[in-house]
């Protein structure tokens, strides 16, 4: 009979990461942050576990997209009442809540059960550029795009 693996309680601390999301890609960011939040870059990654990192954006207000997205996408929440149900362009959800943006984004790429709602209170998105963790020593890290992959 194989047994599940799980990884040794040793290389399940967590490390902090800081990402600014000044000038990134919407899309392309998130999905490198919840593979940070996932686990899924370590080697000891377990599909039901929690062996992901921390991870802060900075500079929230500053994302970019392409297109026209900036004034064609919409965002949608419901006041759970008949008639509640409000619509916001990208532009104006930026203008008003910047952090919620790149938090949507985010959730939408983990898994829709417990323990996705545990990985994505791993996340800490900020508008500006100060955050208050520095006595986590968080490790700037640097996402790439692709050169000419976007226009």
């Amino acid at each position: 009979m194989e047994k599940t693996y799980l990884p040794p309680q040793t290389s399940l601390e967590p490390t902090w990461y800081v990402i600014d999301a000044n000038n990134q890609r919407l899309g392309r960011m998130a999905s490198e942050i919840a593979m940070i939040l996932r686990g899924k870059n370590k080697p000891t990654y377990t599909p039901h576990m929690d062996t992901g990192d921390f991870v802060i954006v900075v500079n929230a207000e500053k994302v970019a997209v392409t297109g026209k997205k900036r004034t064609q996408k919409l965002y949608r929440r419901h006041s759970g009442r008949p008639g509640g149900m409000k619509t916001e362009t990208f532009a104006k959800l930026q203008a008003r809540i910047p952090e919620r943006i790149i938090e949507k984004a985010v959730k939408g790429m983990l898994p829709k059960n417990s323990l996705g709602n545990k990985l994505f209170t791993k996340l800490k998105v900020y508008a500006g550029p100060i955050h208050p963790h520095e006595a986590q020593k968080p490790q700037e890290l640097n996402i790439q795009t692709i050169p000419g992959g976007d226009k």
